[in-house]
């Protein structure tokens, strides 16, 4: 019966090749106006389970989505949080800012 219904289909895999970005465009945009936030507060193999059982087509589509979904969000959480805390002052630089508080005032 093989031999009369022609060559046996074979699945594809529709994500190989595609950076994480895109899958996520082509995949998530539809609900998720953004990926920011959402591996916040998840743990990289719950994150990974889900992703592989309701979005990916296979597992390494499911990393790749894990993957970028996380260094979405520590780019947010690096960089950005670190060049917004203020520095120590160093011995040679102008104190001239620093203020001491302002007196109590008495009654």
């Amino acid at each position: 019966m093989a031999a009369l219904g022609g060559p046996a289909a074979v699945a594809q895999n529709l994500d190989q090749g595609k950076p994480a970005p895109k899958i996520f465009a082509e995949s998530c945009t539809t609900c998720h106006r953004s990926a920011r936030g959402l591996a916040k507060g998840r743990f990289r193999l719950t994150l990974y389970m889900f992703l592989q059982d309701h979005y990916a087509s296979n597992s390494s589509s499911a990393w790749a989505l894990t993957s970028y979904l996380e260094s979405v969000d520590e780019g947010k959480r690096g960089p950005s949080r670190a060049a917004a805390k203020p520095k120590a002052a160093s011995a040679g630089s102008s104190r001239s800012s620093l203020r001491p508080p302002m007196p109590v005032p008495t009654r």
